[in-house]
């Protein structure tokens, strides 16, 4: 009864590895620090340092997280200490980041309490279509001359 052993083409009981397919991500632990570039396909979760430039399709920081360097993705989700560039198409910092650098997005979302020491910068937007949502085909110029304030009826 104890005894039996498996048969060889019986499934291993720590489960079946996932599909190729199927979504993924990676994590950096705390513990972990990383000198050098990452560049993932999948998605990336960042609790540890990482001292060089990462490039990710999503990304989530960890509070405890520290990252120098620039951050390319289509999704960040900071909430640790970001020191370097910031380009995402969604991007949410959190009440507990500390960003110390430039930052490009389509959408923001910052909670009270964040810290951004750097400038915003809306990034075009790919047309799709000459519908809503497409960029503007002749954005304004800056000729240096103060903002001007016009208010529509």
């Amino acid at each position: 009864m104890f005894s039996k052993k498996p048969e060889r083409n019986s499934p291993m009981p720590m489960g079946k590895p996932m599909a190729s397919n199927s979504a993924t991500f990676s994590v950096i632990g705390a513990d972990v620090t990383i000198k050098g570039d990452i560049e993932a396909s999948a998605d990336l979760h960042v609790d540890g340092a990482v001292h060089g430039d990462l490039t990710c399709a999503s990304l989530v920081q960890g509070e405890s997280s520290n990252i120098e360097g620039s951050i390319t993705a289509e999704t960040a989700r900071l909430s640790g200490r970001v020191k370097g560039t910031i380009a995402a198409r969604n991007l949410v910092v959190l009440k507990s980041a500390r960003i110390e650098g430039d930052v490009s997005y389509e959408t923001l979302t910052i909670e009270q309490g964040a810290v951004v020491d750097g400038r915003f910068a809306l990034r075009d937007r790919q047309p799709a279509s000459k519908g809503m949502g497409a960029a503007p085909a002749n954005p304004p110029k800056d000729d240096g001359a103060e903002p001007k304030l016009s208010l529509a009826n």
